[in-house]
């Protein structure tokens, strides 16, 4: 049986996350020291106690981060069997590309952390936002955005292919508010605006990408062990520039989610993928993108130990 590996993003946080885990395996909290030392603040603490700061861009960003590969460690120390393919959804790319050995943790802890704050200096809190849009298929939601496009500073985008029926928009915020107008006028069940304090993956991010993209050029990416799918076209890459450049483009592209799980089963067979990683986020996905695939989410003792009898059938 094929196993892939997927990793959460920002929204799957909570305060308290693997509390359960790290009682059974110092691994979680050794990990999260080593990001403590590389932020200069206690990142376990705020975890476990401050759901304001957690909540907070700047720290969701690192601590989701620490929180998938403290996972993934003990997964490995507990013999976990080896994936054919990894993911991680928005920031989980980063958690995916550590993983695989093409990002060392701490540098990725420094640029999640730079990436949340570029991200927060591009567009000032208030001018831009987001919403799911329910019920639609993907190129109604693509109409709707262009349609809400009013003047030249506007922009309205398609941002989240999750799965099918479940496009999450971006953009300036009146903008964003004529399209789920527009969403709801053209037959979507729901249009919720979602409380977040930055227009992800959508034109407003470029000036964060560049700004991302030079603090990048100053690291060290190897080649990746395990393929990592990435979010802008469901592709590997084989090389330095390449995952950087993807990485980058992620800021102000799609991420095509639907696309990346596909791909993992068609591809590289994948049957089965393990969420490492608070939440059950890309669970729900998971389930509406193919009910075939089983996916079963790795965060505390009891799932742990029920994921790792998956791969006695490995």
């Amino acid at each position: 049986m094929a196993l892939a590996g997927i990793f959460p993003g920002q929204g799957s946080q909570s305060v308290g996350m693997l509390a359960d885990l790290s009682e059974s395996f110092p691994l979680v909290s050794s990990t999260f020291q080593e990001a403590s030392d590389t932020l200069g603040f206690d990142l376990w603490k705020l975890t476990q106690e401050a759901e304001a700061d957690l909540n907070k861009t700047i720290n969701t960003q690192p601590a989701m981060l620490t929180a998938g590969i403290a996972v993934w460690r003990v997964w490995q120390e507990q013999g976990g069997c080896l994936p054919v393919g990894l993911a991680g959804h928005s920031l989980g790319e980063y958690s995916a590309l550590v993983a695989s050995g093409a990002l060392g943790f701490a540098d990725a802890v420094s640029l999640v952390r730079n990436r949340a704050e570029f991200m927060q200096a591009a567009v000032p809190e208030g001018a831009g936002a987001m919403a799911a849009i329910l019920g639609l298929d993907d190129d109604v939601v693509i109409k709707a955005c262009a349609d809400a496009v009013k003047e030249d500073t506007d922009v309205a985008q398609a941002v989240n292919f999750n799965s099918p029926g479940q496009v999450v928009i971006a953009g300036s915020k009146d903008a964003v508010a004529r399209a789920m107008e527009s969403a709801l006028e053209a037959g979507a069940k729901r249009a919720i605006a979602l409380p977040v304090s930055v227009p992800s993956h959508c034109d407003l991010m470029i000036p964060a990408a560049e700004q991302l993209a030079d603090k990048m050029s100053a690291v060290a990416f190897a080649d990746t062990a395990i393929p990592v799918l990435h979010n802008v076209d469901a592709n590997s890459r084989d090389n330095a520039d390449g995952m950087k450049e993807a990485l980058a483009q992620q800021l102000y592209k799609p991420v095509k989610w639907v696309d990346a799980i596909t791909a993992l089963k068609s591809n590289f067979g994948a049957e089965t993928m393990v969420e490492f990683g608070p939440g059950k986020v890309l669970f729900g996905l998971n389930r509406r993108i193919d009910r075939k695939i089983k996916t079963i989410c790795v965060h505390d003792t009891a799932s742990l130990e029920k994921a790792l009898l998956l791969c006695e059938d490995a």
